[in-house]
């Protein structure tokens, strides 16, 4: 990104920016890292002129430095998975046309034959940082900036081009309406291939002025001692986080569990997002800790488009109102906006926060978008002033015996069985019902639950259409690296 686009990475600004293990580093040290990078990325060029530059790092002071190097470099950075299998990431690299990866040497070995195969030059952070500082590119806001992947939960994932301005309309949207300050302190956990951890806690701190705390994973007992500690006021994760956690108070001593709490309790937000929380984990966090969780909608495509207030009322179940400068609306099936509140149609998005394009896929673009309205693929209805969501057309909306289904609302109803741990529902082709609404479970320790058992428990807590037809066992249900549910994959396994 521009070099100015960050007000607080500068050479004179002396607070902390970076946390990592014992190591901190100033605003001032991150800004001259990152422009030793993109120095060196320029060698003896004046300007990447969009460039693809792969990297391959964990949550670290080099990720930063990277990804901060490039944008000033004049290239488009591409952040990748960790967890990536090779296959993966083969697609990954040929897609974006990726010419250079930067990986930190241990992982050189596993990488080494794959750009080898491809002809990308495999560079580790320390063999490109330059001694001194070059002339760097004035970069115009409208040129391309990072290019992320689609998550790849309903098809092959897409790369998706974000210039400099839909990146600085993502984060000036979250700093004004969460509240965002020089005084925040957040741990980052999440992968940084997804734009939750990389525009909502990285990209946002960093421009606020706060201090971020970095983690490889989820480290669960530092984390919680540091909330203990009171170290941070914000808190950001997905609902699995919040699951893990609640089941890591089961595992510790009630005195340790009060204080977490109590760490929790005064922090000024905790945010969950990427997958829908469900209402039954809302109420649960909140007994726990007293905070009611701030839940928003968004997607690679958008970054975030929708959130509840951060003052004013947050609601179980709902994504909440249209952040500032965000333009949404339903449509229905023949592209007609929906006015009516109640009525289910597709969530359309307008704003300097839309992405540019999926990279070298013109008709996919194209597809994407009606009117100058990015169609999200996500159903949602408008009650009393809030947008809830119903899932995915493709994979969460099951058009059974003539009604259409949510499957996030029946998932939402099974979570609350008392030997049910995880639950994906999908609809399964059948000649009497279109498709037969399937509950794919996995179960609590030493518990057990058949289909005639799952049937009359529902009865009474949903309506009989909604009740599924068959039920699925697995040990485990798969997931992506944000915590969503690969439901292709399930009906592949059934």
């Amino acid at each position: 990104m521009k070099r100015d686009a960050f007000p607080n990475l500068h050479p004179d600004n002396s607070k902390i920016a970076l946390v990592e293990g014992e190591s901190t580093f100033t605003y001032s040290e991150v800004d001259r890292r990152a422009t030793l990078f993109a120095s060196g990325l320029l060698s003896d060029t004046s300007d990447l002129n969009e460039e693809r530059i792969a990297f391959f790092l964990p949550a670290s002071t080099n990720y930063v430095t990277v990804m901060h190097g490039v944008w000033r470099a004049g290239g488009i950075a591409v952040p990748l998975n960790v967890a990536s299998a090779i296959i993966e990431l083969e697609h990954y690299l040929s897609c974006a046309s990726v010419t250079r990866l930067i990986a930190n040497p241990e992982s050189h070995g596993t990488l080494a034959p794959l750009c080898h195969k491809l002809g990308i030059k495999l560079l580790s952070v320390d063999e490109v940082m330059a001694t001194t500082a070059a002339v760097l590119p004035r970069i115009s806001e409208d040129r391309r900036a990072m290019m992320l992947f689609t998550s790849g939960t309903t098809n092959k994932p897409k790369g998706v081009v974000s210039t400099h301005k839909t990146i600085q309309a993502q984060i000036t949207t979250l700093i004004e309406a969460w509240g965002w300050s020089r005084d925040d302190v957040i741990p980052l956990f999440l992968p940084l291939h997804h734009i939750h951890g990389i525009v909502n806690i990285l990209s946002c701190g960093l421009w606020a002025g706060a201090t971020i705390h970095l983690f490889s994973k989820f480290d669960i007992p530092r984390i919680t001692e540091h909330v203990a500690s009171g170290i941070y006021n914000v808190f950001m994760a997905v609902p699995t986080i919040y699951v893990k956690l609640i089941q890591y108070f089961d595992s510790i001593e009630q005195d340790q569990v009060r204080s977490i709490c109590d760490g929790f309790s005064a922090m000024r937000l905790n945010i969950s997002g990427s997958a829908a929380c469900p209402v039954k984990l809302f109420n649960q966090w909140q007994e726990l800790t007293g905070q009611v969780l701030l839940e928003r909608y968004g997607m690679t495509e958008i970054g975030m488009g929708i959130s509840n207030p951060y003052v004013g009322e947050r609601r179980a179940g709902c994504v909440g109102q249209p952040l500032p400068g965000v333009q949404v609306h339903l449509f229905d099936e023949d592209h007609s906006p929906i006015s009516a509140e109640e009525t289910p149609g597709e969530i359309r998005i307008k704003g300097d926060n839309v992405f540019l394009e999926y990279w070298g896929n013109p008709k996919a673009t194209d597809e994407s978008f009606e009117d100058g309205w990015f169609c999200t693929g996500d159903i949602a209805v408008l009650e009393d002033g809030y947008y809830r969501i119903m899932g995915r057309s493709s994979v969460d909306i099951i058009k059974s015996g003539g009604y259409k289904l949510s499957a996030l609302e029946i998932e939402g109803v099974l979570l609350t069985h008392e030997s049910i741990a995880e639950v994906a529902v999908i609809g399964v082709a059948d000649d009497t019902w279109g498709e037969a609404v399937t509950a794919c479970i996995a179960l609590k320790p030493a518990c057990h639950l058949d289909y005639n058992q799952l049937k009359a428990w529902c009865d009474g807590k949903m309506s009989a259409y909604k009740i599924p037809k068959a039920l699925k066992i697995f040990d485990a249900l798969p997931r992506n690296a944000m915590g969503k549910v690969i439901k292709p994959a399930l009906h592949e396994l059934i």
